[in-house]
């Protein structure tokens, strides 16, 4: 097995261009699992940890957030909690400090595992992900870059370099049920943004189909529901109705099976809590303007 470790992005991009079957590996934390465990043998990884270019993150002229995707979960925590909060959250959920000091949203969306933590927000936020080749630079949003179960649409020689992250506007939330309280994968997930600006709300789901998953017709009731009522400019508590109503849509949404962490019935029942529960959270935190409280 060959391993490059090249300097700069345009050594990095070179090798992945001569070599398309090199796997990119930064933190490592799902490439060594399998590595371990002998589900992948790649004839080359390709290490990006000396690659100062995607260690960085930047604000963008419209407010947004430029993050590369080489930025360990342990920065975005302590570094972009306040403009980042809803990816915060997720981040703060995934593994132990170890892993959080290595693992990275640029190898979550690599791997497009429909359980990776950080892709409810990133759906929830309307993100996209910039990929860079030799050939050039293309952005693809995050909504359609997810093909199958582990696949998505980057090219062999593609590399992720950068998620594209809007400002956040109001408040966001990410809540997951797992089979014990730290270092699990999610039985599923759940990420809501409000976004008062432009009257809409966005809404994510994790491990509970076969890509990542947004809840469509949930945020189309809600937001008719929050324009109906004059709730944006005049905002009141939600009635049970309403949130209940949201859970089911949002349970609809989904598409599980059956396997060792839970049941199909089992994640769509908890999808409706997670959806009720965060939407209360983050409307109590639209009403009285107060920070935002982790699930």
């Amino acid at each position: 097995m060959d391993f490059l470790r090249p300097t700069s992005l345009a050594d990095a991009l070179s090798a992945k261009a001569d070599q398309p079957e090199a796997v990119p590996i930064a933190g490592g934390t799902d490439v060594m699992v399998e590595l371990n465990f002998d589900h992948r043998r790649p004839s080359a990884l390709l290490d990006l940890t000396r690659v100062p270019e995607l260690a960085t993150w930047e604000p963008t002229a419209d407010g947004g957030t430029r993050l590369g995707a080489g930025v360990p979960y342990t920065r975005i925590i302590t570094e972009l909690g306040a403009r980042l909060p809803g990816l915060a959250m997720a981040a703060r959920t995934v593994g132990s400090p170890q892993i959080r000091n290595r693992g990275t949203v640029g190898g979550n969306l690599g791997a497009a595992s429909p359980a990776g933590d950080t892709h409810p927000v990133l759906l929830s936020v309307d993100a996209a992900v910039e990929l860079r080749s030799v050939r050039g630079t293309r952005v693809v949003p995050v909504r359609e870059f997810y093909t199958g179960v582990k696949r998505s649409v980057l090219a062999s020689d593609e590399l992720i370099t950068a998620v594209l992250l809007p400002r956040a506007g109001g408040p966001q939330q990410f809540s997951k049920v797992g089979t014990r309280n730290a270092m699990v994968i999610a039985v599923c997930s759940f990420g809501l943004a409000l976004h008062p600006g432009d009257g809409t709300v966005g809404t994510g789901i994790g491990s509970a189909g076969p890509t990542p998953l947004r809840a469509t017709e949930a945020e189309w009731f809600l937001t008719g529901e929050l324009a109906d009522g004059d709730l944006w400019e005049s905002p009141k508590p939600l009635t049970d109705s309403v949130r209940r109503r949201f859970g089911e849509l949002v349970a609809e949404a989904a598409a599980p099976i059956d396997d060792v962490r839970g049941s199909a019935a089992y994640r769509r029942h908890a999808l409706s809590v997670l959806a009720r529960r965060t939407l209360g959270w983050a409307w109590q935190d639209y009403r009285t303007g107060g920070d935002q409280r982790c699930a």
